[in-house]
């Protein structure tokens, strides 16, 4: 079974970086695409960054020029470098894979999604 598992959350001043990490396990072949989507509290999820296995990546504009994403496509992994952190990127921050070709029968996944990691960002 494909599994993300997400590191690097925590709490840090405004202005501040923090690099988030996510790596996807499971016999995995192929991923299309990886991302982070976030949820603030009594908002909806939204997309962060994604980027695909060839390189091309899209950004919210409210982090653009801030944050930046990248991958492993060898190491199944994906990372968010967070700098001039604000208030308002305080959410819980979602990897997220689409895509995904894993095990011996080259089953597809549409979507798997990790547990989430709190970013909390304060003034």
């Amino acid at each position: 079974q494909v599994q993300l598992v997400e590191s690097g959350g925590g709490l840090v001043q405004a202005g501040g970086s923090l690099r988030l990490s996510c790596a996807a396990s499971g016999s995995i072949l192929s991923i299309n695409l990886m991302g982070w989507k976030r949820q603030a509290p009594g908002k909806q999820r939204e997309l962060v960054a994604a980027i695909t296995s060839g390189g091309s990546t899209n950004y919210a504009d409210s982090v653009k020029g801030r944050f930046t994403i990248s991958r492993d496509n060898a190491k199944n992994t994906v990372s968010l470098q967070m700098n001039s952190l604000k208030p308002e990127d305080t959410a819980v921050y979602y990897c997220n894979a689409e895509g995904v070709v894993a095990g011996t029968s080259s089953y597809r996944y549409r979507e798997v999604w990790g547990r989430g990691t709190l970013v909390t960002v304060s003034s």
